[in-house]
């Protein structure tokens, strides 16, 4: 699932929330490590260098902003 960086007008604000990316390739630009996301979406997923970094939800996690954290990266397929 791919976010984007900020929700737009037609988003009710109740209809995101915030949260960080942590971890993942040092690659990753500062500004796709901050999305806004459905609050119940267990997994992110970020289009980077022909593949996708895959971000989850910690079930311990009670920060704000929410801190999702890199779990995997996989290949886009030809």
């Amino acid at each position: 699932m791919t976010v984007p960086a900020q929700p737009d007008d037609t988003t009710a604000p109740h209809a995101t929330i915030q949260i960080a990316l942590e971890g993942g390739p040092a690659s990753l630009p500062p500004e796709l490590r901050s999305q806004w996301i459905s609050p119940d979406a267990p997994k992110v997923k970020i289009p980077h260098n022909g593949g996708y970094e895959h971000f989850e939800r910690p079930d311990d996690s009670d920060t704000e902003p929410l801190v999702f954290r890199w779990a995997y990266r996989s290949r886009i397929a030809e």
